[in-house]
């Protein structure tokens, strides 16, 4: 893999870099957050009610953290923020084996724990304000988010082996060694320039930009709660063809991660984006009449192309249109994915609990289908925003 010529850096080392610890970081994420429902559950004797609000701090911590890091970054880019708050959770995650009291489960949620929620806008700012404006930064999202994808192909399988092995200190501790490398090899990243990126956004906050993203993982989440359910209980498939079914997801993702790389830069961004809605929303459609693991295997297919492109195309959209607000178009972006998880999982557990399995399926395809409308009108906003005088002007990140 080979990055074309910037300008800035010659040598693939920047990204090299920045790609191994998003692989890092990812592995670790994947590795704790596929069984710390469990861990709650089991180890620390967590009711429900209580790993719900403890989930939902982790969330309220991180965007907090993420918001205010990446306003930081946009008046003084440095790599110092990505490694401090990724070597935090390794050391919150070498703790939490040794914590059972909730009051302090939540405090370091909301500090320690809900800090890991920068480190993953942080390292996609970096990237970008290192390896500059040219191809190479452009298509740094696509880039690393497929090693974001990859991760999450690998990590749980990972941390399975480890848990069968060692139990959840262990699983925790793996984790936290892994972290600190992913913190460690941040530093082998180049400094960003010390020159002042912005002081402020440049414009107001796209709000209905950011809503469409929010729809669009809340969507996402929402059916991941509820297709392990139906598949096993409507369907009548047996436990192990989740397995299956998540891998083809994964391993769709990461093919169609890369493969962003490759679009041309004249290939408009906001198609691209719409494209995404739709393919999540024909997901939710070829699920909810699917009878049994083929149809499901195809909409998997779909699946994975939808979360590839508005999980990668959609930072690069963000940060196109916010430039040079870097760190804070970034934030916003990671945030709106955040504020999906914080409301899918009480709005799926009601939907199930009132329309069924498949009802709230369909109901996710609408909700991703809802978020397209919105992205649609947001970016035409945007066009007559930012060309008064000619509407069909494109925005900056091309439609």
């Amino acid at each position: 893999m080979s990055l074309e010529r910037t300008g800035r850096y010659e040598d693939p080392v920047p990204f090299l870099a920045l790609f191994a610890a998003v692989l890092l970081l990812g592995i670790a994420d994947a590795m704790v957050n596929s069984y710390i429902v469990l861990f709650g559950a089991d180890v620390v004797g967590l009711t429900p009610l209580q790993i719900g609000v403890w989930s939902s701090v982790f969330a309220i911590g991180g965007i907090t953290i993420s918001w205010w890091l990446g306003r930081l970054f946009d008046r003084r880019p440095a790599r110092t923020y990505a490694f401090v708050v990724i070597l935090l959770g390794s050391a919150g995650y070498l703790l939490l084996p040794r914590v059972s009291n909730f009051l302090l489960l939540l405090l370091m949620a909301a500090t320690v724990l809900g800090a890991m929620g920068a480190a993953f806008p942080q390292l996609f700012a970096l990237a970008r304000a290192v390896l500059g404006e040219g191809a190479a930064g452009q298509r740094s999202a696509p880039l690393l988010r497929s090693a974001w994808s990859l991760a999450w192909a690998a990590g749980p399988l990972l941390g399975a082996l480890v848990l069968s092995r060692g139990g959840y200190s262990w699983l925790m501790w793996t984790a936290a060694g892994v972290f600190l490398a992913s913190a460690l090899t941040v530093l082998v990243v180049p400094r960003p320039s010390s020159v002042t990126i912005a002081t402020s956004s440049p414009g107001a906050t796209p709000v209905l930009l950011t809503v469409s993203v929010t729809l669009f993982f809340a969507a996402m989440f929402a059916g991941g709660l509820a297709l392990p359910l139906y598949v096993t209980r409507s369907l009548h498939q047996q436990p192990a063809s989740l397995g299956v079914l998540f891998s083809v997801c994964a391993a769709v993702e990461v093919a169609a991660t890369l493969g962003l790389a490759a679009v041309p830069a004249r290939f408009g961004q906001r198609a691209l984006m719409l494209g995404g809605f739709g393919s999540l929303a024909s997901y939710y459609a070829l699920t909810v009449v699917s009878s049994g693991m083929p149809m499901l295997l195809t909409a998997q297919v779909f699946r994975g192309v939808g979360i590839a492109i508005v999980g990668a195309a959609g930072i690069r959209y963000f940060q196109d249109l916010l430039a040079p607000a870097t760190g804070r178009a970034t934030t916003l972006f990671a945030n709106a994915c955040t504020a999906g998880l914080l409301v899918s999982g009480i709005l799926s557990g009601v939907a199930i609990e009132h329309f069924g399995y498949r009802t709230t399926l369909l109901l996710c395809g609408v909700v991703a289908a809802s978020g397209g409308v919105a992205f649609s009108l947001g970016s035409r906003l945007t066009v007559i925003a930012q060309h008064p005088s000619d509407r069909e002007a494109a925005p900056r990140p091309r439609s």
